[in-house]
């Protein structure tokens, strides 16, 4: 077992959350969350992944052998697919602020809607 996607995983945790409290824009905001999930991403697959596993398609594969394991396989495209969609979710509410406030800023934001 190797450390390096889990560092990976946590490095892109650590710059994306980063972004986050650092952002002043709401779509760069948006984008550094992107960067958050993406690091579930490779903490699913790290989790999932064995050394000389085949895939999880049983018919050719001799009994006793290793294989990747498809529940995690599943939790990742499921992953994707939530997050494309919280993503595309939260770029219309920002486009709809946008209209109303014409800023992205969220100090600006905050003046105006507190």
């Amino acid at each position: 077992m190797t450390f390096l996607p889990y560092a990976v995983a946590a490095w892109l945790f650590v710059i994306g959350l980063y972004g986050i409290v650092t952002s002043r824009d709401l779509v760069h905001q948006i984008i550094c969350l992107s960067v958050v999930q993406s690091s579930t991403y490779v903490l699913l697959l790290a989790i999932g992944f064995r050394t000389g596993g085949a895939a999880p398609i049983f018919i050719d594969i001799p009994v006793g052998r290793a294989a990747v394991d498809p529940v995690v396989q599943a939790l990742c495209l499921t992953d994707v697919v939530v997050g494309a969609t919280v993503s595309a979710l939260l770029l219309a509410i920002a486009v709809q602020i946008h209209k109303r406030t014409g800023s992205l800023d969220p100090e600006r934001l905050r003046e105006s809607f507190g």
